[in-house]
């Protein structure tokens, strides 16, 4: 048993690393990039639909959705581009800074927007109080 999920790790780091490389392929469609992307935010995101305190079931919307996601994702993605993006995961990831500088004012300008939603929000609320 502790071999075999060893195996589905070892899958499951390679097809992380071949997701991260299809979305950066040109003949990846836009709707799979985008599914790519909204897995990513919700696998980082410290929001769940199930909170992760919640004894068993908390974690167990991660172990579902998640899975069925990046099933989805390969299934979207043409085989050729996935064939050639499995086996350069294979070798080691060369990646370029994580700190992109549109990638971290759009991070900042939703959170930004988000926030001004939220906050938008309560003040309607506590007037009709």
């Amino acid at each position: 048993m502790l071999q075999r999920l060893k195996n589905q790790a070892t899958t499951l780091k390679r097809s992380t690393k071949a997701l991260y490389l299809a979305a950066g392929d040109q003949h990846t469609p836009l709707a799979a990039r985008i599914l790519i992307a909204l897995l990513v935010a919700y696998a980082l995101s410290p929001i769940d639909l199930i909170p992760d305190f919640i004894p068993v079931i908390g974690l167990l919307d991660d172990l579902i959705i998640l899975p069925l996601g990046v099933a989805l994702v390969i299934r979207m993605i043409p085989d050729q581009v996935w064939q050639q993006c499995l086996q350069q995961a294979d070798q080691p990831l060369m990646m370029k800074s994580a700190f992109s500088p549109i990638i971290t004012v759009s991070i900042i300008l939703l959170w930004l927007w988000l926030l001004l939603l939220c906050t938008d929000f309560i003040s309607q609320w506590l007037h009709l109080l």
